[in-house]
């Protein structure tokens, strides 16, 4: 007897978004809301993710969303929550949606004091790392050397460290994830859903415009991130313990680089410094999930 094929995950995410082809936001706002489910509120800023929502009277989520302001995704989904609690329905799960601009640089007072205060929603920072709805703009989430609209001869700046940010805070929850690898982006969701508190997901979404690539090659850019240990996958509970997801191949980060045309202008010793610093960042990601620091 031949068993039956488990069935997919329902769609919350419907066709005919207005995202663009190859867009990271939307493959990542896709495997979130199947693992979040139809029960639930959604939070969007005015982002890609908005528009990918879409402006009334159409609307692509078939869950109930609340338009908010740009800074203020973290107390709009609080806010949510509490009313919810206060009618009873502690049982429905809210989940903001915001991009870089809006938790690296823009929102991330206000989603530190949500996070001070432990409001129980779910927050997910879809990070395509610059202001990719204005024209490609520099944000604090943009890493160094790339290009962008406002950083033509490439970024001078690190990138921001978030997650090291949300685990100050010493949330429940706060794990990274990407497109990439879609089996443990939804699997940390539902982990996430079954927590309460502040929990916090960091969202790797290639944007084709941004990046400079085909539009097929979204996927495989979140992969090569990840295989790099440029974007690695791992966990934090509350902001003291480390737990590494997955161990990369370690492939040089050229494989990674090289993909993108935001860092086409590279040359031989800005790779090195590229390198360097993610070796090092590895080095002291497994150094914490060891406990040896």
């Amino acid at each position: 007897m031949i068993a039956r094929a488990q069935s997919r995950p329902a769609e919350v995410l419907q066709p005919g978004h207005a995202a663009c082809p190859g867009c990271g936001h939307a493959i990542g706002m896709r495997l979130v809301l199947q693992a979040l489910g139809h029960r639930a509120v959604v939070v969007v800023v005015p982002s890609c993710v908005a528009v990918i929502s879409g402006p009334y009277p159409y609307a692509a989520l078939n869950v109930p969303v609340f338009h908010s302001a740009f800074e203020i995704a973290a107390p709009t989904a609080a806010g949510i929550s509490q009313a919810l609690k206060i009618q009873g329905k502690d049982d429905i799960p809210v989940l903001a949606f915001a991009g870089d601009g809006g938790t690296f640089d823009i929102g991330l007072q206000s989603l530190s004091g949500a996070a001070d205060r432990n409001e129980d929603f779910i927050y997910v920072c879809m990070d395509n790392e610059a202001y990719m709805n204005t024209g490609i703009q520099v944000s604090s989430s943009t890493p160094r050397f790339a290009w962008t609209g406002t950083s033509p001869t490439g970024n001078t700046r690190r990138k921001k460290q978030i997650m090291e940010i949300m685990a100050a805070h010493r949330i429940p929850y706060a794990a990274t994830a990407c497109i990439g690898f879609p089996d443990d982006l939804m699997a940390k969701v539902k982990n996430a859903k079954q927590m309460r508190g502040t929990r916090f997901l960091h969202l790797l979404s290639p944007c084709p415009t941004g990046w400079k690539m085909e539009e097929h090659l979204s996927p495989k850019a979140a992969v090569a991130a990840v295989e790099t240990n440029i974007f690695p996958l791992y966990e934090i509970f509350g902001g003291l313990e480390y737990v590494i997801n997955y161990r990369s191949r370690g492939l040089p980060v050229e494989a990674y680089l090289s993909l993108q045309g935001r860092y086409r202008h590279l040359r031989p010793e800005d790779i090195q410094v590229i390198q360097a610093e993610t070796d090092r960042a590895w080095e002291e990601l497994k150094k914490r999930a060891e406990k040896l620091c």
